[in-house]
């Protein structure tokens, strides 16, 4: 399979799709060493967020790496944030401006279209058809797009970023008040920094499919990974640091749930 998919009851759909590390051998034979790390992947997503399963949440996970094809980039290539620098549908570059492809063999246009076709098109076929389900069943549902980052990424931001970086297109993606929810969920702790729309305001799945007016809820958290991984090669998960943070994630998560099933509306 080309990801990693497990249905749930709740109108809750948890995406995952940076997640990935697999990258196919005819890749793989072709990209540079540097590749092989995959530093830029969204580590332990999956264990970091294993007790959604107890939530009764829908999860979605990519197998494949996001060196292999970005699957929260539109498929047209286009910038998310224009006039900000940023990395391709199919990078060619890490996010510390490293190599990823032999010479001569960075991927045309025909490789682009056959990556498309085999593996972003199932991935979102699959969290199309689940939306889908959920909202038949609830008549809303919330899409919480998962991803972390490196804390400190010269290349595209300055400084330290805040712990939990929420994105909703600033207010578009997601009914205001749920956006408000998670406002009041994380205002209540004060052990990690937050931010609605800073620097990151959600990619492409959260835009794309965050649609309030037709029931479907999108929100982006981009995490920092210092608060629940080593940020340093071999990106160890430390189960002892997540901890602390996975009563917050549980908190926001049962909240959109709970919103979500009293029939909140845009």
């Amino acid at each position: 399979m080309d990801f990693r998919f497990k249905p749930g009851h709740v109108p809750l759909l948890l995406s995952m799709p940076h997640a990935g590390t697999d990258i196919p051998d005819d890749i793989a034979a072709h990209m540079a060493p540097c590749a092989l790390a995959r530093a830029d992947t969204d580590w332990h997503l999956p264990d970091l967020y294993a007790f959604a399963d107890s939530l009764g949440a829908s999860t979605l996970s990519a197998r494949w790496s996001r060196y292999v094809i970005d699957l929260n980039r539109p498929p047209e290539d286009t910038n998310l944030y224009p006039g900000q620098d940023t990395t391709r549908l199919c990078p060619v570059d890490t996010f510390g401006r490293e190599r990823l492809c032999q010479e001569g063999h960075e991927p045309d246009a025909d490789e682009i279209e056959r990556r498309l076709d085999q593996y972003w098109r199932p991935y979102h076929r699959q969290l199309r058809a689940e939306l889908d389900r959920l909202l038949a069943l609830h008549g809303q549902v919330v899409l919480w797009d998962a991803h972390s980052i490196a804390s400190v990424v010269p290349r595209f931001f300055e400084g330290r970023l805040p712990d939990l970086n929420f994105g909703t297109a600033d207010g578009r993606s997601c009914s205001l008040q749920l956006q408000g929810e998670m406002m009041r969920v994380a205002e209540a702790q004060d052990r990690y920094s937050f931010v609605f729309n800073g620097r990151f305001k959600g990619g492409h799945i959260t835009r794309f499919y965050g649609d309030p007016a037709a029931g479907v809820h999108a929100i982006q958290l981009e995490m920092c990974q210092c608060v629940y991984m080593d940020e340093a090669p071999p990106f160890d998960y430390l189960p002892d640091v997540a901890g602390k943070v996975q009563p917050l994630l549980h908190e926001l998560l049962e909240a959109a749930i709970a919103w979500a099933r009293a029939g909140g509306h845009a």
